[in-house]
């Protein structure tokens, strides 16, 4: 079971002087939940060499059981610190792809050339691609079989308008999730702020916020048995 988790190399929080990157906790636990079940896990960004971590998530109040054990894993911090250059990616290496969320996606992956290849080609062989929480924004460009969007007709969820105003970054962001899958003919749904929820729709996995990358994670288990 090999599978490649794809990572931002985008560290701007657009013009506020801020850093970003990806969630940790959207990393750790589905890193570990894949990793414990023996799959061989590549880390890739589109920059190769360090992602960055979005400090919000690496602080004491989002600290969980797995961004506990991420911080003394050297070997998971290794390589996090020397990720592969995505373009270098060949999607029939990999049982499935994952997209861990943080802001940065928004503005690299989401016009990513390498990665809207590399999901399509993944999308084409009918493996498991998962996304949470800002994830899902590296599918704005990812098309299907026919040149339609890829999101279109399909049942998604994401990080909700509702959860980018709770952090006051609705007129930071490039755009917002939730509008972009709607706009691109997803069916989105979502639960309320910041509860667990995740949906699939064929071997298109996505989960809302930072609290549902285990079910994002458990769906992947699943789907590759």
């Amino acid at each position: 079971m090999k599978i490649l988790f794809v990572l931002t190399s985008h560290d701007q929080l657009g013009d506020t002087g801020k850093k970003t990157g990806f969630w940790v906790e959207e990393f750790a636990n589905p890193y570990y939940t894949l990793l414990d079940k023996g799959a061989q896990i590549t880390i890739a960004t589109p920059k190769g060499g360090a992602a960055p971590i979005d400090p919000s998530s690496d602080s004491p109040d989002a600290a969980t059981e797995d961004t506990e054990r991420f911080n003394n894993d050297d070997e998971a911090k290794g390589s996090i610190a020397n990720t592969k250059v995505l373009a270098d990616m060949n999607p029939d290496d990999f049982d499935a792809v994952f997209y861990p969320g943080g802001h940065g996606p928004l503005w690299d992956l989401a016009i990513n050339t390498a990665s809207i290849a590399l999901i399509e080609k993944f999308n084409s062989q009918e493996k498991p691609i998962g996304f949470v929480c800002h994830a899902p924004a590296a599918l704005k460009n990812v098309k299907d079989a026919k040149g339609n969007p890829l999101v279109k007709g399909k049942k998604v969820t994401g990080f909700t308008n509702t959860e980018e105003a709770a952090v006051g970054l609705t007129d930071v962001v490039p755009f917002l999730v939730e509008d972009m899958l709607s706009e691109n003919g997803g069916i989105y749904s979502k639960k309320d702020d910041w509860a667990a929820y995740a949906i699939q729709d064929g071997n298109l996995i996505t989960g809302q916020n930072p609290a549902s990358s285990e079910l994002v994670a458990e769906k992947l288990l699943e789907s590759l048995k």
